[in-house]
């Protein structure tokens, strides 16, 4: 048996590497966590860019498609992706503007509120004889508009001290502003010359893989593009069902806010399965500042809707898209939420898709 000192080389070579890995694994694992947040701009950018190409290339199929004009042509790129710009931030900034406001103002009536409700409670209780008398007396004599008052300061004060808020604040908002202008510059960059990029990807690969290996991870990239692609677009779907339906149940049940936490539920619905429920604490506690019976309303109907996305509309509008059954969608979302977290369950369906279309496809060439 001829031994080629080529292939000894790099099975020691590997054996070595694994070796350092194993004996040096927390070095190597802050490295990696170094590197990764040394990049975080470039991974959001090129999240963001991702995003906006979905948008981008609905504007290019429908900019001037038939025209054959030379400035049509050097022209749509710039102008889609001008225009995809636009709408992504649009959308955001609607939802703020719509959302923000009336939750700050609630919680200010709420604050302002406090002392009557604590009042009207012991009133109650007086009326109802549910505690003794001492207790009673205790509660009535309680100026709670001054109690509110020293909860707040201790709240605030528990925090830090002024200056090390101030610092802190300023940086970290500094800090994500930086970053985020440094992820816009470089997804703008990326979506300019994407084509440059893809065609330079594809040949590093061609030079450095087998052919087959080439073709199995260009079958595979493919298809989780795809598998990503249609679950955004089915979970926006989704979303926006959600949305519309929320706001038809509280216009119908003549609850306050109906527009504004339709809108709220149908944007932190992009989350599965969950995100509606945070939408509807926040969309709670809003209508609790204008009525608790309602309030209480309010909360059974957002359940039940919650069970009718969760059960049917989701698996149904997500999955069907992506081709992948309802009980692996449920699945994917569940065991993906409990590794890690939110950003499990945006990832969980995509890549189980990608991996059930995959064993599909294998098990039928078979």
């Amino acid at each position: 048996m001829k031994i080629e000192w080529k292939n000894c080389f790099k099975i020691g070579f590997s054996v070595f590497v694994l070796y350092l890995c194993i004996n040096y694994w927390s070095a190597f694992a802050g490295f990696v966590s170094s590197l990764f947040g040394a990049a975080s701009p470039l991974i959001i950018g090129c999240v963001i860019a991702y995003f906006i190409n979905l948008l981008m290339k609905f504007y290019e199929r429908h900019y001037f498609t038939k025209s054959k004009k030379a400035a049509v042509g050097k022209s749509r790129r710039p102008v889609c992706m001008i225009a995809a710009i636009i709408t992504l931030i649009a959308v955001i900034a609607l939802v703020i503007i719509l959302v923000v406001p009336q939750l700050t103002s609630c919680i200010q009536l709420l604050i302002a509120e406090l002392p009557d409700a604590f009042n009207a409670v012991v009133a109650w209780i007086e009326d109802s004889h549910i505690l003794p008398d001492s207790i009673t007396e205790t509660l009535a004599s309680i100026d709670w508009q001054s109690k509110i008052g020293q909860i707040a300061n201790v709240v605030i004060s528990g925090i830090g001290s002024v200056t090390d808020i101030v610092v802190g604040t300023v940086s970290s908002v500094f800090s994500g502003i930086v970053t985020s202008l440094i992820a816009i510059i470089f997804a703008v960059y990326v979506l300019s010359s994407k084509d440059t990029l893809k065609y330079q990807f594809n040949r590093v690969m061609k030079r450095y893989m087998k052919p087959t290996l080439y073709n199995k991870v260009i079958y595979t990239l493919s298809v989780m593009n795809d598998c990503f692609k249609r679950y955004i677009v089915g979970q926006c779907t989704e979303a926006l069902i959600l949305g519309v339906l929320c706001t038809i149940g509280m216009l119908i049940l003549r609850m306050p806010y109906a527009t504004m936490i339709g809108a709220l539920v149908a944007f932190t619905a992009l989350i599965p399965i969950a995100g509606a429920l945070i939408g509807a604490a926040v969309g709670a506690f809003m209508i609790l500042t204008v009525s608790p019976l309602k309030a209480l309303i309010f909360i059974i109907f957002i359940v039940i809707l919650q069970q009718l996305e969760g059960n049917i509309i989701y698996p149904k509008v997500v999955g069907s898209s992506l081709g992948l059954p309802s009980i692996w969608v449920l699945a994917a979302v569940t065991i993906g939420g409990g590794l890690m977290g939110i950003l499990g369950m945006l990832l969980g369906v995509p890549l189980a898709a990608t991996a059930y279309r995959l064993l599909r496809d294998n098990l039928n060439k078979a």
